[in-house]
């Protein structure tokens, strides 16, 4: 029997481009004769017709396998259903949007079946076309990550990848609830060969990431993978402590020079302190919150309509 290769195409509201993208997938599989290919669509609660599209691709192709959820749980709930759904030795995310590159997957597979890597993954060469502000934060955040955090993650590193069904069940088995694939990719390690990815532009529709959304993702990248911000009150009060140290000092050896410190520096002061402790407060709050949610352990995502079962 040939191997399967399970291709996972996360979806939210991608009715513009999903045809453009069809056409160029089903292409590369033509290309990859020696391999089965299974297309797996995860609609992420779309607003759109996108369901209706792929049900029609489904429809003419029996490859085209897809799952809808009851609403949007976002893309990393779409791409663990994938996983959890996918029956190939190998698996490949990829985006909808064709901003990845179809035409790297023989070269991707071969690395991953032939080369002796357990994935093969892309990285992006550079952030031409994207907001001068997002590159900015996103420049930041691996930089911050890097810095405090255990697992390294390689700047530019996209979701986009073939892995084999080893790596499948290693990632598999992190049950986490918030998930940052991402870092659980670096964690679970395995031998990777990187390929070199300079991003097209959108074949057609908008991005779906705004500022916020991308803030909050790196949130969950940071607080998912180190503790390190729990010690930054405990490194603040140990500097207000020798502070305070000093000012006591000179309290007592320049008496006259104290006195006549205004009350605007005390007040900028009392600020000042207070402002340390709603950051300590919150960001204790932010890991409060995460056990919160997975002591829950609610279902990562709920399945409207399915055709995987057939």
């Amino acid at each position: 029997m040939m191997k399967k290769l399970s291709v996972i195409v996360p979806c939210y509201n991608e009715e513009a481009v999903l045809s453009a993208f069809y056409e160029e997938i089903i292409k590369v599989a033509s290309d990859c004769s020696n391999y089965d290919f299974e297309f797996l669509f995860v609609n992420d609660g779309s607003k759109d017709a996108t369901q209706n599209i792929v049900e029609s691709f489904a429809k003419k192709d029996e490859r085209v396998k897809f799952i809808s959820f009851s609403r949007n749980f976002g893309k990393e709930a779409g791409m663990l259903a994938g996983l959890e759904h996918c029956t190939g030795d190998f698996a490949c995310f990829i985006d909808a949007d064709l901003q990845h590159s179809p035409d790297l997957i023989p070269e991707m597979l071969k690395a991953v079946d032939e080369e002796g890597y357990d994935v093969a993954a892309c990285r992006r060469v550079d952030r031409k076309g994207e907001q001068k502000f997002k590159s900015m934060l996103s420049a930041a955040f691996y930089k911050v990550v890097n810095k405090i955090s255990e697992t390294y993650i390689d700047d530019g590193a996209q979701d986009y990848r073939v892995m084999n069904r080893n790596v499948i069940e290693s990632i598999l088995s992190m049950k986490e609830n918030i998930r940052f694939t991402k870092g659980i990719f670096s964690w679970v390690g395995f031998n990777v060969k990187w390929f070199p990815h300079e991003n097209r532009e959108r074949a057609a529709g908008d991005t779906k990431w705004s500022v916020t959304k991308l803030f909050k993702y790196a949130m969950d990248g940071i607080i998912g993978y180190t503790s390190s911000p729990l010690r930054i009150p405990l490194y603040l009060g140990i500097l207000l402590i020798i502070l305070s140290g000093f000012y006591i000092i000179g309290a007592l050896l320049f008496s006259d020079y104290i006195d006549s410190v205004t009350l605007s520096a005390v007040l900028f002061a009392v600020m000042f302190i207070g402002g340390l402790i709603l950051v300590s407060i919150g960001i204790a709050g932010e890991y409060l919150a995460r056990i919160y949610t997975e002591v829950k352990d609610r279902p990562k995502y709920l399945i409207a309509k399915t055709n995987c079962d057939k």
